[in-house]
C-alpha cells in the first residue's frame, strides 16, 4: 500500500504520491517536453478512480491550471476522500499568467475556487508565487491566508515557493511549504531540514523535472521518486500524469518493500 505521512501538525495525512492536475485543464504555456490534448471526462474519471485504488489521497490544483478546478468539482463524487491542495494569487488567461496577491484578490480567488470545486473548504491553500517569495510574504500574503484559516475555509496554509529564502521564510509563519527538490536540484534541502525541526509539512514539486528525464525516463523517474521520499522532511511528492501506466509505475516506485520508505 502506498505509504502516508502526517502533514506536519495539521492533522492531515497525505499519500507519498499526490496527483498533479495541470494537465486536467491546461495545455498552453506549459513546459512539458511534448504537447498533449486535454482528456475527456471519462478518461479523467478513470484516472481518478485508479489513483484512489492505488492509495493516492492527495490532489494538487490551482486557478492557473485552466479548467482543472472546475473539472475536479464535477468529477469528485466523494470529496472527503481527498486532501485537496489548491493555490491562490495566479490565474492564466490569453496565454499568460496574471498575479494578484492583494487581500481582495486572494479572497476573490479562494471564493471562486470553492465554487469551482463545489466544496466549502480547502484542505491546503498555497500562495502561488511569481518568484518574489519574500516580497509576497512581507506584503501580507500569508497573513491573508491565515484569516481564511481562522474563518474555517482553509485547514492549512503555505506557499508554493521559487527560492530557498522564500521557503525558509514561509516556514516561519505557515503550516506547509511546496518546493522543488530532486537529485539534480538539492539547493532547497535546508528547507526540508527546517520542516523536520519545526514539524511542518512539505510538498515536493518537479521531482521528475517536468518530464525532462532523458532517454531512460522510467529508471530516472523511479530513482528520483525514491531519492525524494527517502528524505524524512518530505510529506508528499506531487506528480502530474494522464497515463495510467505512468501512474502505476510512480506508485510502484514508492511501494516496493525493499525501499523501506514508510
Amino acid at each position: 500500500m502506498l505509504p502516508q505521512r502526517p502533514l506536519g501538525t495539521t492533522g492531515l495525512h497525505v499519500s507519498a504520491l499526490g496527483l498533479g492536475t495541470v494537465k486536467f485543464g491546461r495545455n498552453q504555456g506549459v513546459k512539458y517536453p511534448q504537447h498533449f490534448v486535454l482528456p475527456d471526462d471519462a478518461s479523467l474519471r478513470n484516472l481518478l478512480a485508479l489513483a484512489k485504488d492505488l492509495g493516492i489521497n492527495t490532489l494538487d490544483t490551482a486557478p492557473a491550471y485552466g479548467r482543472s478546478e472546475e473539472r475536479l468539482g464535477q468529477l469528485l463524487s466523494h470529496r472527503h476522500d481527498w486532501v485537496i491542495v489548491d493555490k491562490t494569487g495566479e490565474t492564466f488567461s490569453e496565454g499568460q499568467s496574471h498575479f494578484d496577491f492583494s487581500p481582495a484578490g486572494l479572497r476573490y480567488s479562494l471564493d471562486n475556487s470553492l465554487r469551482q470545486l463545489r466544496t466549502d473548504y480547502i484542505d491546503v491553500l498555497l500562495l502561488h508565487s511569481d518568484g518574489s517569495d519574500l516580497a509576497i510574504i512581507e506584503q501580507g500574503g500569508l497573513d491573508t491566508l491565515l484569516r481564511f484559516k481562522q474563518e474555517g475555509k482553509v485547514r492549512a496554509i503555505g506557499m508554493s515557493t521559487k527560492t530557498l529564502e522564500g521557503a525558509l521564510a514561509c516556514l516561519e509563519y505557515a503550516d506547509v511549504v511546496m518546493l522543488t527538490y530532486h537529485p539534480e536540484h538539492t539547493i532547497e534541502s535546508p528547507a526540508l531540514e527546517q520542516c523536520i525541526n519545526l514539524h511542518k509539512g512539505a510538498f515536493i514539486k518537479k521531482a521528475l523535472a517536468s518530464g525532462h528525464l532523458g532517454s531512460d525516463a522510467a529508471k530516472v523517474a523511479r530513482e528520483n521518486l525514491q531519492f525524494v521520499y527517502q528524505h524524512p522532511g518530505t510529506s508528499c511528492i506531487i506528480v502530474g500524469t494522464l497515463q495510467a501506466e505512468h501512474l502505476r509505475q510512480n506508485v510502484q516506485a514508492l511501494t516496493y518493500p525493499a525501499n523501506n520508505l514508510a
